[in-house]
């Protein structure tokens, strides 16, 4: 910490400095650059922090401006009751281009809210009240303590008061726990949802900070020209704005500012020829995501590679402390549970109960239904038919999210851990359980967010520990080994404190000492308290592990009972030896789903 101040105290003076040196147009040009920096974070949030792809800032940033033109020289209302009016109108029109985020992510997206920034763009060209093309001329000079904010010089200095805030507010936001779920989301929003994150309203957040940012940008902009026209918030601003985020680093809201301020200025030195500028970003942006995909945020960590020193060592697992056994209650009951992929039955009524404190095998060919079967306990999936308890309560229909704050927790076939997140990021994800109601402290009471990330950090320290992984704290997953990467994400599924653990074949890719070490832990857990439901495919594993054998074949229970009784049930041995393994595989089922 007292490093960075002492990296940022020179540029602070700097700035504060800088209209000293500087004529009347380049003060101008830097006014501009500000408000295209304070542009540029609000998009960084939406695309770089949170993955959501947004095309109409330019759009958010035009409503705040024409917001602020229409109420001051229309109804006479003074500039800053304008202002206020301008950013919740902003964050309004955030929230409406956010909604199609809940439905569809990718290019379908970018697709949509282009479209909303062209809607925008014919609108304020074409409507009487915004002037039409001609755009509004007589926005008033901002009134502030008899400051003449008519001088650019002295403007700046209101800009670098608010460019200030908005940063610091954005970097907070970044590294708070609201800031790490967004990225969890932007990772893998499946493996997020299942530990607790609301995707949905993550999704609104990311637009309504969009829209926070762009409605500021466009109320500076007003008060500055005091005048707006569509021309201002044209596509080839939009593009210009998005280049300026990739260039800097989509994921660093330093980086997006770095891109904003330097692009700006490339763009004011090439004005002569503005024509060739358009493809020279374009060149450029293409250049930057092929070679430097983290933007020139990420540069210096690509070119200057830090030199690894001693290898960090897995250390032993601490196990649990035993809890006495409680009532033999069932902690999951499945009842006559089917799902179908539209002709494709991936379960055809099955049933089990699952005391607690047990851990009972889900085992069968590839294409029975084991992972169909957890994506429907876990809420991925919806059953066509059947019910679903969670100690004693009907679950079935609610969303993953909801589900993990009931206390399921759950493992992947195929790891889902977050990439771009350090492991300790990866387990303090899984440690916060705040809900939507939390989201105003992060404006009203900034310190108390802070006191709970300290709480937070203190106890994914703890479960670093318990699972030997307080070495690899602050690394990457995706440089560790597999068996490492597995016990990573049985450590996240932990920090959750659930009551009911689902691990998708924890064993698959581990050596002989790693399966070891692996049923110790899962014993330990179950020790703890926690009911643990496994697929595994390791025979040798499940029968050594579980208390409990549930076989499925072609989505149908055909045998249940202890391991060793079941492992000599004709019908298991048929159904591993015969000629089910030809069957529809559950990744081809979901693969059908998906394109449904």
């Amino acid at each position: 910490m007292r490093r960075r101040l002492l990296l940022l105290a020179p540029i602070a003076v700097a700035a504060w400095l800088l209209p000293y040196g500087l004529g009347g147009y380049t003060m101008h040009v830097v006014d501009v650059a500000v408000i295209f920096a304070v542009l540029a974070i609000g998009l960084g949030l939406t695309m770089g922090v949170a993955g959501q792809i947004n095309l109409a800032q330019v759009a958010f940033f035009g409503i705040g401006a024409y917001t602020v033109a229409i109420l001051t020289s229309r109804t006479g209302l003074g500039f800053w009751p304008a202002a206020v009016l301008a950013i919740l109108a902003s964050i309004a029109a955030g929230l409406l281009v956010g909604i199609p985020a809940l439905r569809m992510q990718s290019h379908y997206l970018g697709i949509v809210t282009l479209g909303l920034a062209l809607g925008f763009i014919n609108w304020v060209t074409n409507a009487g009240i915004a002037g039409r093309a001609e755009g509004i001329s007589d926005i008033p000079v901002p009134p502030l303590f008899g400051i003449d904010l008519s001088s650019g010089y002295l403007y700046y200095y209101l800009e670098l008061a608010v460019f200030a805030l908005v940063l610091v507010f954005a970097l907070f936001v970044t590294r708070s726990p609201l800031g790490r779920r967004l990225r969890a989301m932007r990772d893998d929003d499946l493996a997020a949802g299942a530990l607790g994150a609301e995707i949905p309203l993550l999704r609104m957040t990311a637009f309504v900070l969009s829209g926070l940012y762009g409605g500021v940008a466009g109320v500076l902009y007003a008060g500055l020209i005091r005048f707006v026209a569509p021309e201002t918030f044209n596509i080839g601003n939009m593009f210009l704005l998005l280049a300026m985020v990739i260039i800097g680093g989509r994921a660093s809201i330093v980086g997006c500012v770095i891109g904003a301020l330097g692009l700006a200025f490339v763009r004011e030195a090439l004005l002569d020829v503005s024509a060739f500028a358009q493809l020279g970003y374009g060149i450029v942006v293409v250049l930057v995501v092929v070679f430097f995909p983290k933007g020139l945020a990420g540069l210096p960590a690509q070119v200057f590679r830090r030199k690894t020193g001693e290898r960090p060592r897995l250390s032993p697992f601490v196990p649990y402390d035993e809890v006495p056994p409680a009532d033999a209650r069932s902690v999951l009951e499945i009842d006559q549970v089917t799902k179908r992929f539209k002709g494709l039955v991936a379960l055809q009524d099955v049933s089990l109960s699952v005391p607690a404190r047990q851990i009972r095998g889900i085992v069968g060919p590839n294409g029975s239904g084991k992972t169909t079967l957890f994506n429907v306990i876990s809420g991925f999936y919806t059953a066509t038919a059947g019910r679903v308890r969670l100690d004693g309560a009907s679950v079935g229909g609610l969303a993953p999210y909801r589900l993990s704050l009931k206390g399921v927790a759950r493992t992947f076939q195929n790891l889902r851990l977050f990439e771009d997140l350090t492991v300790r990021d990866n387990i303090l994800v899984a440690l916060d359980r705040t809900r939507t109601s939390w989201i105003w402290r992060y404006l009203a009471l900034p310190w108390a967010v802070s006191r709970y990330e300290r709480s937070l950090r203190g106890r994914a320290d703890e479960v670093l520990h318990r699972f030997g992984l307080t070495e690899f704290a602050d690394a990457i997953p995706r440089s560790l080994p597999y068996g490492i990467q597995r016990r990573v994400e049985i450590a996240r599924a932990m920090a959750s404190l659930p009551s009911l653990l689902l691990l998708d074949e924890p064993a698959a890719g581990l050596n002989g000492d790693e399966v070891g070490r692996l049923a110790e832990i899962v014993r330990s857990i179950r020790d703890s308290g926690v009911t643990v439901v496994v697929i595994e495919h390791n025979m040798g594993l499940v029968m050594s592990l579980c208390d409990h054998v549930t076989v499925l074949s072609g989505g149908r229970v055909i045998a249940d009972g202890p391991p060793d009784e079941v492992a000599v049930d004709p019908r298991v041995v048929e159904a591993y030896l015969g000629d089910s393994m030809a069957a529809p595989t559950e990744r081809e089922a979901e693969h059908e789903h998906a394109d449904r």
